[in-house]
């Protein structure tokens, strides 16, 4: 595997980059932002469990060889500690002739001496539409 480029910034730097691929169906891009480990994972709203960077490499040219998604996360809810990041996401997506949907995704993070990298990204189907912007409510105790 070629050496990757080295992402010193934050989980979610990594989160912006992996949309904006998606956004220009750039699959290299895409895929350097995923760890070195063949225990990766990825699953796309309906499919199966994809392990290893062959088949989710494969899995994106696939969808991405009609051309670009148009993704806009929003709503981003995020656990994370020194060494890993989960982040949750409602994924706002059109495409050509479809009605507007959203989706749910989880994207799973580590930190690795390249930086921080994706090692799982799956996405399910959300039924209805979607949720109002959800604001925690605060209270002084």
């Amino acid at each position: 595997m070629k050496r990757r480029k080295q992402l010193n910034g934050s989980a979610a730097e990594v989160e912006a980059a992996f949309y904006d691929a998606l956004n220009r169906a750039d699959v290299e891009a895409l895929m350097l932002l995923w760890a070195d480990d063949e225990e990766i994972v990825c699953i796309h709203p309906g499919g199966p469990r994809l392990l290893g960077h062959a088949a989710i490499q494969a899995s994106w040219e696939a969808i991405l060889e009609r051309g670009a998604l148009q993704i806009r996360p929003s709503q981003l809810h995020e656990t994370h500690n020194l060494m890993s990041s989960v982040h949750t996401v409602i994924e706002g997506v059109t495409s050509t002739g479809s009605e507007p949907a959203h989706l749910l995704a989880t994207n799973v993070y580590i930190k690795t001496p390249q930086g921080w990298r994706i090692v799982l990204h799956h996405v399910s189907v959300a039924p209805g539409v979607a949720p109002a912007h959800e604001h925690p409510t605060s209270s002084l105790h």
